[in-house]
């Protein structure tokens, strides 16, 4: 894939945050933890590859469609 932007699903907040960058991850690992509407809700990643940049922080609320993370293939 190249490089890939993993944005948020829906308005939400950013309850953990899993991965920092430089880390390597696998298919469907687990980036982020947000909570929307009560319910906490697992980002997973798209591909296996690297984390370029973790562009949010814990506690932070974010918009639907915002840049939470980059990741590049390996």
């Amino acid at each position: 894939p190249g490089e890939e932007v993993v944005t948020a699903p829906l308005t939400c907040q950013v309850i953990k945050v899993l991965v920092e960058a430089g880390e390597k991850v696998e298919i469907d690992q687990t980036l982020l933890i947000v909570e929307a509407m009560k319910m906490e809700m697992p980002i997973p990643s798209p591909f296996g590859g690297k984390v370029k940049e973790v562009l949010v922080k814990e506690g932070q609320t974010v918009d639907s469609g915002t840049n939470l993370l980059t990741l590049t293939s390996l």
